[in-house]
């Protein structure tokens, strides 16, 4: 069992959960992939205990050879100043830093942090500022 989520990329391979609903007609996009965050069970046997390096290593054995629609999510530099210099370079919208010696918790836990950019994209994504 895999954790993960649907996502479209376009040319650049930025995420564009938007594009879901309906892509612009001249966009170049991806077909709908899901990308895999963790993995929950492995052969009927729950894993959620293992730390997430554990964890990350089993998802990429599983998923070799697997269609191209179904990919581990991407990795960033151990260097928390690093990753995120690379989600500004690549215009990603941000990142989740997690404990690789963490078990797999469900919900928010302190072991991993989303860092978001503001106002990412807004009016792009169809949100507008009051």
């Amino acid at each position: 069992m895999l954790d993960g989520e649907v996502a479209v990329y376009d040319e650049r391979l930025v995420s564009r959960f938007e594009w879901m609903r309906r892509a612009p007609r001249d966009a170049v996009a991806s077909p709908p992939m899901f990308l895999v965050f963790d993995l929950i069970q492995l052969d009927g046997q729950d894993v959620r205990h293992e730390p997430l390096r554990i964890r990350r290593e089993r998802v990429e054995r599983v998923l070799d050879g697997a269609p191209g629609v179904l990919l581990p999510i991407r990795r960033l530099a151990d260097h928390g100043l690093k990753a995120w210099q690379q989600v500004l370079e690549h215009g990603w919208e941000g990142l989740v830093a997690k404990d690789p010696e963490s078990p797999y918790v469900g919900g928010r836990s302190l072991k991993w942090l989303k860092v978001k950019q503001p106002n990412y994209r807004e009016q792009e994504r169809g949100f507008s500022r009051p």
